[in-house]
Order: C-alpha cells, then structure tokens, then sequence
C-alpha cells in the first residue's frame, strides 16, 4: 500500500492512503490519525489500510479525492529517529579520492553513519531554506525506510524483516560547512539541515521483484533546474543492505517504530570508455560531480545550489509509473525574522 500524510494546521498532519498509481487518496481518520499510530500498532491497523487501499484501487472508496503532492508533508513528519548511512562506497571512494584520500580498510566491513535531525522533517515540496549561498548547498538523492521496533543485537536478517515503508530522501548537506565540523571529531551538525521526503512512503511488497536482498534494484532520476544530472541504478551497488544498515544501528541499543534509516548518495561505478572512466549515470549529488570534474581535469568547474534553483528526485517502476511520487524543492533564503 502507499500512505501519505496531508497538511492540516497540526504538527503531525493527517494520513491518507494514496492509490497506487497516485491519482487518488481517501483519508484514514476511521483507522488512525497519524502514521506513527500506525507504526506503533502495525500487525493491528496495517490491516484495516490495505482494506481501504485495495477499495481505493477497485474505485469504490466513497469519499476518494484527487491527490495533491503539494498537500504533502513528510510521511513522518516528525520521526523517532533519522540515521543516514552511506551503502554506496563508490560515492565515498569518489570524494575522498579528489582530495587525495584513500579509504580505511574498515569502511568495507561496517557501514558508515550519522545520526541526523528529526524534529523537522520537510515535505516533498517544501522549500529548502538555506541562510546564505555560500554554505555550499547541495542535493543528496537517496532511498530510505521506516522502521517497526529492533531488538539489540539483531541480525541483518531480523532487521530486515522490521521494514514496514520506503520511501525517497533529499539529504540536504551544506558542503562548505562539512570541513570544520568534520575537524571537530563529533561529526555533522549544522552542514546536514532538514531532510526532505517523498509524498508517499509505500510497502516493500509494492515493488514486486525490485524489492530483492534489502535493495531496491530501480533507477534514481535527479533534475537539476530541469537538466537531469543523475539516472543512477540503486540496486546493484549498494554495498550495506538496509537488512545490515539497521542492524548496524541496533548493535548496543534498541531500535523503535518509527525510526528512519537512509541508503545514503545513490551512486555508480564508472565505466571504461577510450582508456579513461566515464559515468554515463551521472550523479545523485553536486559534491560527487565536482570529484569527477577534479579527477579528470584537475578542478572542479561545477558550482553548488543558488537561491531559486530547483532539485527533482524521482523513482520509476518497471511499468514506467512513479513509485513514490517525487520531490520537487527549491532552494529559497532564510527571510529575516519579523518583530513581534
């Protein structure tokens, strides 16, 4: 099934089940109110939504309504919990290797992650509000879940199973605040603002055969102010499944319903063309293709996001159709706060 959560003056929203080609909805007030509810009592209410999701797709639901991507917020949009990992190591070999770095040996047998802000989580369509250009702003296109509850000490394979949703993340990062947050030793913080999401989260069971081994073996279309920059296969390359990411995060502490885990930068190996690599799948980041400008030409020649810019991320089934919907931002100045 696929869910979303409409704008109605609360912290939380509403939710509503979407079809499944994202024509129609149909509030879920007679099931639950709010996603989270439903996280937290799956085996209980998932039920009753794939009732009316099915009614929904047969066009018998009584009080449908088209369906307003705008109307939008977040799926959760407050979560327990948002951990970004970073299961594609092409994208961290990529940048690393444009400032003459290596890799440590550890990064192939552990995931990398932080831990990212949660109070705040924006809708698909919600500007992304920088303070000023130079912070270095950037898009990052990635896959995410949503979490039922993990105990400590799970196995890739039980953490798997705790998968109830999927759904796209925009990983805003300020680039240009990384460093000297990073020379700090405590990680990201103020370079990682809030993080968009797709208008709907879906079933694993919506993918069909695309859902395979905690991967999702789609292609991810990124479209900078109407230029597509990446077209980038997610499935193969991911190195860290999200079986192996949640686990990662449940090895000294439970994991809760509720809990948002990223894939991190979907990212492509390059190919061999004329005797030099070439990435015909372009990128998922701005960062990545300023490494592959600097690799090959020495500097990076491509400039980060400007106020007014515009970022598209998308996913398309097999069938051509949009999975998820998708996000469609623009970056927009943090106005001066008003008196009073």
């Amino acid at each position: 099934m696929k869910l979303a959560t409409y704008r109605d003056g609360s912290r939380d929203g509403q939710l509503v089940v979407v079809s499944r080609d994202l024509s129609t909805a149909h509030y879920a007030t007679g099931i639950a109110h709010r996603l989270q509810q439903v996280l937290d009592d799956w085996n209980f209410l998932a039920p009753q939504l794939e009732d009316l999701y099915l009614t929904l797709n047969q066009g018998k639901a009584r009080h449908a309504f088209p369906f307003e991507p705008a109307m939008c917020m977040a799926p959760l949009p407050r979560a327990y919990q948002w951990a970004d990992g970073s299961a594609y190591l092409n994208h961290v070999e990529l940048v690393r290797a444009a400032r003459g770095a290596g890799m440590p040996a550890g990064f192939f047998e552990e995931p990398l992650m932080y831990q990212g802000a949660s109070d705040d989580l924006l809708g698909p369509c919600d500007p992304v509000v920088v303070a000023s250009e130079d912070h270095g702003i950037d898009f990052e296109a990635e896959i995410a879940v949503i979490t039922g509850d993990v105990p400590m000490g799970a196995s890739p394979e039980q953490a798997l199973e705790s998968v109830r949703l999927l759904m796209l993340a925009n990983d805003v990062s300020l680039r240009n605040l990384v460093p000297a947050e990073l020379a700090k030793g405590f990680g990201f913080f103020q370079s990682k603002p809030a993080t968009a999401f797709s208008p709907v989260a879906v079933t694993p069971d919506e993918l069909g055969d695309a859902w395979q081994g905690g991967r999702v073996h789609l292609t991810l279309q990124s479209t900078w102010n109407g230029r597509r920059i990446g077209l980038c296969e997610a499935g193969p390359e991911m190195v860290f499944h999200f079986g192996q990411l949640i686990a990662h995060m449940a090895r000294t502490r439970n994991v809760r319903a509720g809990s948002i885990v990223g894939s991190g930068t979907v990212s492509n190996q390059a190919e061999e063309k004329d005797g030099r690599p070439h990435w015909p799948k372009g990128c998922s980041c701005i960062a990545e293709k300023r490494a592959i400008e600097t690799l090959q030409d020495g500097q990076a020649t491509t400039g980060y996001m400007k106020f007014g810019d515009s970022i598209r991320i998308e996913m398309k089934g097999r069938d051509g159709q949009s999975v998820f919907g998708a996000i469609d931002q623009v970056i927009a100045p943090l106005l001066p706060a008003q008196p009073g």
